[in-house]
This record gives structure tokens, sequence and C-alpha cells, in this order.
């Protein structure tokens, strides 16, 4: 070992700071202490750390000396954002917007590259210049962009997704773009034509790199990525599922590096070859307090680019560039989701979310400057101005993205203001569609925190008693053994925050945790109590030594008792439930003699096709219910819209041959059109929670 390495580690050992811990101390200190306020005066963190790194930067306080460190982290930060973000989505949902990415990514670039150019060029100034400033524009930040659709629960929606197919084509293009500005350096220096033609022939190859790596990671991601996955799941180690996910992550954004894609790009694949996984929400969950740490590095570094003293010595230059920015972005973006199909809303709210200019220019002008190129041409200034209008235009996203959203409410409410009284759902028939088994799972239903010897006795008494329940579980065998019975499963940890909110802990009636560990149990209760303090939680153990500690980390009721934990569970849950005395007894009894013959019987997974309910084929209004039958539904999505590679906002079910098809709020409305051209009158909604059906011919809610 260097003697250097050894002094430091004496060091260190000593009680001796390294001398980047103080930086690094001072970033976080400042980063809690501003997202604080900022929280206080209802700003988004985004803002507040933009703003921490401006203050902490060496022009102000000079509290961080050391960029470059902070640059790793931030890329590193970069990297874990956008894997969670692939994470979300998957190959499915990718396939059904690739002419949102090739089509409308590819009209929103090359429409801002050419409007600068074009307007350059009208002011003097070389096309070459031109071209490099544009490649500036274009590109948006997705780190930022995305963060936002995730806080605001929009990455699934037409928007979102119009969004998202934008921002991949750019960072694809960065890909082009890099080989491209020493391209232009290179021609503005007189080098000649054959330089040209050589270098095009470099981005022919990179891309052709690029694409087959590419290829090859989405195969990795069908046919060998979920065994993996699942025989790291089976260990039931953390550690090892935790590094197996970190090594997925990094490793595919390095190879993907390789081929000249971006390491933001080459993460959001690794997301996406989770995603194909059955345990990629139980990924998400442990990678995301990684994520948040990091990205909130990454948006601090940018808030440290910011030279304060230059953006008020030249304020009226900076808010003209960011605002000539804002104007050709917001016009270009327009045009190419619009002529992509979409309404005004939609097209509103994409314009806005993308409007600002992205951290990877940032990394393009060092490029350019290397080659002799400048932001418009002005050598003296054109860098931090540049840098300065970036920065603005960021920390003004939110309030971009809050309008955005504004808008598009109030142009949806416009157009679906007429519909809404034909489209509500009395509460009758709200109160009909639940007792016809349509509720949500994941309202008012018990969460099962556990799938051992009392959750699966828990489980199978709820499924024959209809009370709605949804079992968390960590074991791969288990989950598994659930879902052939019928039962509804999220794999996960069930003391993690990100898997509780997606059982819906906050509007579940009951918590049971049916874990056969006493440890597992205590941090269950524990975690549950400090999301959902409301919430009351039945925990079972089979020593009375333990319930003091239970009750006091917050269970409401702990049953105890030897080798009859899991039959005193069940009766107490049903007796929450209304269940009358002699059910209650029925059941522990059943439960105590299958314990005794040590046997088990299982529900039959529910397999029933879309079907009217019987008020609705009665409906007295409507003359078409006889053309309405039992259908299975055709398929997962709207079967032409994932045909044409294309979006939607709701699904209906035809009832009468059981096409789905995408409802009248989407832009190609393919549900009337089939009942049109078909004479298929009568569909049924495909959305959760949702039982209504409605007739076209008589324009009729049934």
């Amino acid at each position: 070992m260097p003697f250097d390495t050894l002094s430091a580690s004496f060091l260190l050992a000593a009680g001796a700071a390294p001398p980047f811990f103080a930086e690094v101390a001072a970033l976080l200190v400042a980063s809690a202490v501003m997202a604080y306020f900022c929280y206080r005066l209802g700003i988004t963190p985004i803002v507040s750390f933009l703003v921490t790194g401006a203050l902490i930067g060496p022009q102000v306080l000079g509290l961080v000396q050391d960029r470059a460190l902070i640059e790793a982290a931030a890329e590193v930060g970069v990297v874990l954002l956008l894997f969670t973000i692939g994470i979300e989505f998957s190959l499915e949902k990718l396939a059904k917007i690739q002419r949102l990415i090739f089509v409308g990514g590819g009209l929103q670039v090359g429409l801002v590259v050419a409007a600068v150019t074009g307007l350059l060029f009208a002011y003097g100034i070389d096309w070459r210049t031109g071209v490099f400033t544009g490649c500036l524009v274009a590109l948006s930040s997705t780190a930022i962009v995305m963060k936002l659709l995730m806080s605001r629960g929009e990455s699934d929606s037409e928007g979102g997704q119009a969004v998202l197919g934008i921002l991949i084509f750019q960072d694809l293009a960065i890909v082009a773009m890099v080989l491209l500005v020493p391209m232009l350096g290179v021609a503005a220096g007189g080098a000649g034509d054959g330089a040209a033609a050589g270098g095009g022939l470099g981005i022919l190859w990179a891309l052709g790199k690029a694409v087959g790596i590419i290829l090859l990671v989405l195969l990795v991601a069908r046919r060998v990525m979920p065994r993996v996955m699942e025989a790291v799941a089976k260990t039931c180690s953390q550690e090892i599922f935790v590094l197996t996910v970190m090594a997925i992550c990094f490793g595919t954004a390095f190879l993907t590096s390789l081929a000249g894609v971006s390491l933001s790009l080459g993460a959001f694949l690794a997301g996406l070859v989770v995603s194909e996984s059955r345990f990629s929400e139980l990924a998400f969950g442990e990678i995301q307090p990684l994520q948040i740490l990091f990205s909130a590095t990454f948006f601090v570094s940018v808030g440290l680019l910011l030279d304060l003293g230059f953006l008020v010595r030249n304020l009226p230059l900076v808010l003209a560039v960011v605002g000539a920015v804002l104007v050709l972005k917001l016009l270009a973006t327009a045009a190419s989701v619009k002529l992509m199909g979409y309404d005004l809303g939609t097209t509103l709210f994409s314009s806005l979310m993308i409007a600002q200019v992205g951290e990877f220019s940032f990394v393009l002008e060092r490029t350019g400057r290397e080659a002799g190129l400048f932001p418009a041409g002005f050598e003296n200034g054109g860098p931090q101005a540049f840098i300065a209008a970036t920065v603005l235009s960021m920390m003004i996203t939110p309030l971009l993205a809050k309008a955005g959203a504004g808008l598009q409410g109030w142009r949806r409410g416009r157009v679906e203001g007429r519909h809404a009284e034909a489209m509500a759902m009395s509460q009758a028939e709200h109160d009909e569609a639940r007792d016809a088994g349509t509720h949500d799972h994941y309202q008012d239903h018990v969460i099962i925190a556990g799938y051992g010897r009392t959750g699966k006795a828990l489980a199978r008494v709820l499924a024959d008693e209809a009370v709605p329940f949804l079992i968390v579980t960590l074991s791969p065998e288990g989950a598994r053994e659930a879902e052939e019975r019928g039962q509804p499963v999220l794999r996960g940890n069930y003391f993690r925050g990100h898997e509780l909110t997606l059982a819906g802990v906050r509007r579940a009636r009951l918590l049971v945790v049916a874990d056969d560990d006493f440890q597992t149990t205590h941090k269950v209760v524990h975690a549950v109590h400090a999301l959902a303090p409301d919430l009351p939680i039945l925990a079972a153990t089979d020593l009375e030594g333990e319930v003091e500690g239970l009750l006091e980390a917050g269970a409401a009721e702990v049953v105890a008792a030897e080798r009859e934990s899991a039959v005193r569970l069940v009766e107490e849950v049903l007796g929450r439930f209304g269940k009358g005395r002699r059910v209650v007894e029925e059941e522990g009894r059943r439960l105590r003699e299958q314990a005794e013959d040590g046997a088990e019987t299982a529900p039959a997974p529910d397999l029933e096709p879309v079907r009217l309910t019987d008020a609705q084929a009665a409906n007295p209004d409507c003359g078409h219910t006889d053309l309405a039958r039992s259908v299975i539904p055709t398929s997962h999505g709207c079967e032409e819209c994932l045909r044409l590679g294309d979006t939607w906002q709701h699904l209906r079910v035809c009832m009468t041959c059981g096409q789905v098809a995408c409802c009248d709020s989407s832009k190609n409305r393919h549900a009337s059109k089939h009942a049109a051209a078909a004479g298929h009158p009568i569909v049924k909604s495909r959305e959760e929670g949702e039982a209504w059906a409605w007739c076209y011919e008589d324009e009729r809610m049934l």
C-alpha cells in the first residue's frame, strides 16, 4: 500500500477529517436548511437546491471549491435518477411511445436547431455557430423534468408520455451532437469538406454502435434479467439484492457510454431492464434513498456554476436570453406535439415542461469551446451568459410546469364539461358497482404484511369472506403461491415507505403483521405507525413477552398465544369487519382442523370475463342491451394505439366483441370509432374502481 494512502488511513483512524469532508458537510447542511425554508415558503425542493449551489459556490460564500468532487457526485445522481425513472416504465410502455420518440422528438430538436440557426444567421452570425447554439438550446433537462413528473404523478399521463418521448430522443441526439460540434469547429477553421465527410461516416458509425448496444440491452431485459432477479431474490438477502441492482444500474450505464450513448440514457435503459422483473418495485424502494441524496447533489452542482456577480451586472442581457429561449422552445415543442395529433391542453403542458435548457448543454458548451465555438458567437461573456440563462430557466421550470398543468386542466374542463352530467356516476350506481365486486382493492382494505403460516391462513379466510385485502411479501415462492390462488400480491419490503405507499397504507382499513420473525414484526409496526398513525395495526406473536414492545411501537392490538396466534388473529380481523359470531367461530374451527391435518384449501383463481350487471342489462332506457354479452377483453391496452405506437388516456371494452379501445378524451377515440364501424354500441369502462357502461347509440349511461 502506498505511504500516502497509509498516512491518510491513520489520520482517519485518529479522527482527522479528510480535506473534502468539510465541503461535503457544508453542501449537505446547507441543502437541508435551504430545503426546509423553501418548504415552509411553498417552493419546490429543486429550486432550493439550485439556490443552495449558487450561495455556497466560489462566487459567494466559497464553502465549496472542489467542483470536480461535486460534479462526480452529481453524475452519480443523474444516473440513479434516470435509473429509477426507467424502473417505473417498461418495454411495453416504451413501445407505445416509439412514434413520439422518433417523430415527435425529431421534429422538436430539428425545429429548435433550425429556428436558432436562422435567427442568428439573419443577424450575420456564421451558420456553423448557429447550428452549435441551436444544439445547446434544443436540449432540455431530463433530470428536472422527470423529477417533476414523478412528484406530480404524471409520468403515465398523455402529457407525461409526450414529454418523455421527446426527452429520450434528445438523449439519443446527444450522440450525434457530441461528434458534430468538433466537426463544425474544424469546418469553421477552413479544414474543408474532406474532414466533414469523414466526420459524417464517424457519426453513422457511432450511431450504429449506439443502436446495437441498446438492442443488446433490451434483449438482456427480456431473456436474462428476470431469471437473474428471481435467483437473487430467492436469497432473501437485502445486501445481495441491493448490490445486484446497483451493479445492473452502473454496469449498463458504463457499457452504453462505451458506445457513445450518454450515461443518463444508459441508466434509463438499465431501469427498463429491471422493470421487466417482477421485483422492480422492490428495487425501486431499495435505491430511492440513494437516488434522493445524489440527485440533490446534482441540482446543487448546477447552482455552483452560476456566477451571481455576472448575473447582477448583466441582468437585462440574461433575462433577454431566457425569454428568447423560452419563446423558441415553446413554439417548436408546441408545433411538434400538435403535429403528433395531441389536443391543445396536452400541447401546452408538454411545451411548458421542456422549455428550459438542459444539464447536458453544459458539457456540449465545453466541447464547443475547445473547438473554437461559443454561444451565439460571443467569446467574451457568451459562455457565462449562457450558463446564467440556463440555470435561471431551470429554476423557473417548476413554475412553468404548474402553469402547464393549470392550462391543461382548464382546457380539458371546457372540452369535457358538456359530458360531465351524462358520464357522472350517481352514488347509487357507485354503491352497485362496489357491491358487484368492482371495488378498488387498494381502498378500505386489509394489508397482510408477510405470507408465512399466519399470512396464508388469514388470506384464505378473507378471500372466502369477500373482505378486500392485499398481500405484501418478499418471498418469491410465497408470492407465486398467492398468485396461483388468485390473491393480490405486491412484492416488496413491508417496512419501507415506498412499498407501504404502493399498498395504499393511508387508505387501508387495517394492517396485519403476519411475519413469523419478531424483529421484523417490530420493525414493520414502527414503520407503518410513522407513515399512517391512524391506521390500526394488528400483530401476531407466539411469545407473551413480546406484547409490550409491539404495543409501545404502535400496534393497536397484539395477539399472543402459543400455537394459536393465527386462529386468534383471524378471529380478530373478522370481528373488526363486522362478521357475525357464528362465522368467526366457524372459521376458527376450520383453521384448528387444518392445523391438525397439516393441510390448507385454496380458492380457485377468479377468471370471470367482463359482463354487464343485472341492473345495467335491464335498463329500460336503452334498446341495445340485447347486443351485450359476457366478453373476455382482447388486450391489456387499446389495440389500435398499440399497433400505431401511440398513447391513450382511458380504456373501454366493447361488450359485443371484447375489443379494448381508447375513450373519447383520448386523441384517437378508437372506442367510438369501433362502435360506429362494427355496430357494437355498448362499452364498459376498463378503469379500476369504475363499473359504468355507455351506449353510443342512445348516448346514455347504464
